[in-house]
């Protein structure tokens, strides 16, 4: 495993803009890597990049009928969608109907396999079984017009007793790049594929395996309230926020970190070179290619890897923050002062850590998932790319 280079396209860099989801009254506006397009005429040109995108429904549980697929995003800092003929289109106050919200949602095949084309684009496919999500179209504090999206994790949403999870993508002209995300929850079983100048996939989880992450968080006193019946798991990140995981959980870990780099040195490598850390004035300092600082950290900011660990897409803090963020979750940094740790058996070995990312990554056929926002470091994201893509596949696997 390598070190995390900052020029890579991963769920950061290329969707990070775009918030998790919206609540009440707030929309999201996501970023794309291309230029404004300025003109339906445009947003015809973007489709005529379509990359083949076969879903297959495996779940077991829901006939092809229940489940309904969403494609929603931007191209250029335009909000579109996919429609059912497969054809790229603007988001619009109009579409908004029965209810006040629109209906995106575009059916499988009665039986078998359903192919689309997904046009050049950034944004996230969507899957609700049972029932459709409501997404609603809104005027943005720019004035443009933003979607709405869903959040599984606060109840007053519409969208909460909905059954639904989505993967993450940017199409463009350097390649296909997408990943299954738990970030902010963990609800349907699903797996991708990439045809292209590789055959790769990621996701996939072990027999029982979505089972097996409800029952380990369900006996966790400290994350037990973040499972909502057996419908998901709400990321701690988002339960501390809604009141369901508590708030200084990391602090004492924290309070340790700070305590014992005050007289030994903290190493991070990067791609930017190697950092030497302590803390001075109650600040993780850092010399190297560059002096960078870290205010010490609450809860919050370790699950969410922002805050006082935000990254910057610099090339240098950036990074250093991403590998602290990963250290945290891990909690790999008491027992190893060079960082990052790339092997997975030093992960979540303490009582205090991220158990929810521990118990998702300990679900996968290759131990690879997306539990926080800097789960990318060393590689060990649900994160897959390719500057040749040919096919890409989405199958809802078993429950």
């Amino acid at each position: 495993m390598t070190p995390p280079d900052p020029y890579v396209f991963t769920r950061r860099s290329l969707l990070s803009s775009m918030a998790a989801a919206a609540v009440a009254g707030s929309a999201i506006v996501s970023a794309a890597p291309r230029a404004f397009a300025d003109s339906d005429g445009d947003l015809a040109a973007e489709a005529g990049h379509g990359l083949p995108l076969t879903v297959l429904n495996n779940s077991g549980e829901f006939a092809n009928r229940s489940v309904h697929l969403y494609i929603v995003g931007t191209a250029g800092d335009r909000q579109v969608r996919v429609t059912r003929r497969g054809t790229l289109a603007p988001v619009k106050l109009s579409d908004n109907h029965a209810g006040g919200f629109t209906d995106y949602a575009i059916p499988l095949a009665a039986r078998g396999k359903t192919t689309l084309r997904l046009p050049f684009m950034s944004g996230r496919i969507y899957v609700a079984l049972g029932h459709k999500l409501k997404f609603k179209a809104v005027t943005g504090a720019d004035g443009k017009v933003a979607l709405q999206q869903p959040a599984g994790w606060v109840e007053s949403d519409p969208n909460y007793p909905v059954l639904h999870d989505f993967v993450e993508f940017t199409h463009n002209a350097s390649g296909m790049f997408c990943n299954t995300t738990m970030v902010d929850m963990f609800s349907v079983p699903m797996m991708i594929r990439l045809n292209g100048t590789k055959d790769h996939s990621t996701g996939r989880l072990r027999d029982g395996g979505r089972a097996q992450v409800f029952h380990a968080l369900k006996n966790d006193p400290d994350f037990s309230r973040l499972v909502v019946g057996d419908r998901r798991i709400i990321a701690p990140s988002h339960g501390l926020d809604v009141g369901r995981f508590p708030q200084h959980y990391f602090d004492a870990y924290i309070d340790k970190i700070w305590h014992i780099y005050r007289n030994k040195n903290l190493v991070v490598r990067t791609d930017a070179g190697t950092f030497t850390g302590r803390v001075k004035d109650h600040r993780l300092t850092f010399s190297g290619p560059a002096s960078v600082s870290f205010a010490k950290p609450s809860t919050r900011d370790v699950l969410y890897c922002d805050g006082a660990l935000a990254a910057p897409n610099d090339g240098i803090t950036g990074p250093v923050a991403a590998v602290l963020g990963a250290g945290f979750n891990r909690s790999t940094l008491v027992n190893h002062s060079k960082q990052p740790t790339t092997h997975a058996g030093a992960f979540y070995d303490t009582a205090v850590t991220n158990h929810y990312a521990k118990a998702i990554h300990a679900a996968t056929t290759n131990g690879k998932a997306y539990g926080f926002a800097f789960d990318d470091v060393a590689g060990w994201a649900s994160y897959i790319q390719d500057a040749g893509p040919r096919h890409m596949h989405l199958t809802l696997t078993a429950f």
